[in-house]
Order: C-alpha cells, then structure tokens, then sequence
C-alpha cells in the first residue's frame, strides 16, 4: 500500500450547504474539529460514520456537471445503498436533490444531483 484516502474534495459554489445536504443524507458531523485542517466560508467537511471525510471546498466559477452529457462531465460520483429506495427518494428530493434518471422499475437504482449539481445514485437493497 502507498497512501490511505485522508478525504475525498468535492468543488461546489456553497460549501456549507452541500456539507450540510450530505449529513442529512449519510449522518455524520459537519465541521468536526480536525488537526489536518480548518474550516470557513471556503471549507466545510463532514465526518461520515465509518470514517469517510467528505470536505467540500467553495469554488466561484463552479460549473456545476451536466449528466450525462460528456461536454461536462460528472467529475466523480457517490453510490448510496438504501434501505429503502422509495423513502429515501422522498427524503433527497426533500433535502434539495433533483431527480436526473429514474431508469425502469426493475433497475435497482436512481440518478440524482445534489444542490451543487454534483450526481450521485441509491441504489435500493
């Protein structure tokens, strides 16, 4: 092994807001005290449970990804387990999220986009 993932930095216009968004989503602290950095107007992290370190970093210019036209690209995305895909379709949406591609019935899993623009899926158990 070389390195161990210390965070993973998601680019968005309103870094508190889009911390605050995934707790809703993934639980977990906002603006934990950490010794590898500070936070700010520019800088918002979140403490996922299990260890995971969202950190979520203001960028003016953000241009948020158009899904899923390759012109501008999704620049990364999260697959959620649920255990409940029709609750927590309800509770993203609810939170801020915008439905991008439902997909048939029988596929198990959902696209959406969180306020930043930024896709992620839920995928049902």
């Amino acid at each position: 092994m070389i390195a161990t993932l210390q965070c993973l930095v998601v680019d968005c216009p309103e870094p508190a807001r889009l911390a605050a968004f995934y707790q809703a989503v993934l639980g977990g602290e906002v603006d934990r005290p950490d010794p590898r950095w500070g936070v700010g107007a520019d800088w918002s992290t979140l403490h996922a449970p299990g260890g995971l370190v969202l950190c979520f970093q203001g960028v003016a210019d953000h241009r948020p990804p158009v899904w899923p036209d390759p012109e501008r690209p999704q620049q990364f995305h999260l697959d959620l387990d649920v255990p409940d895909a029709g609750a927590a379709h309800e509770q993203v949406l609810a939170l801020g999220a915008t439905l991008l591609d439902e997909g048939p019935a029988d596929r198990g899993w959902r696209v959406y986009a969180d306020p930043a623009g930024h896709p992620f899926c839920l995928l049902g158990r």
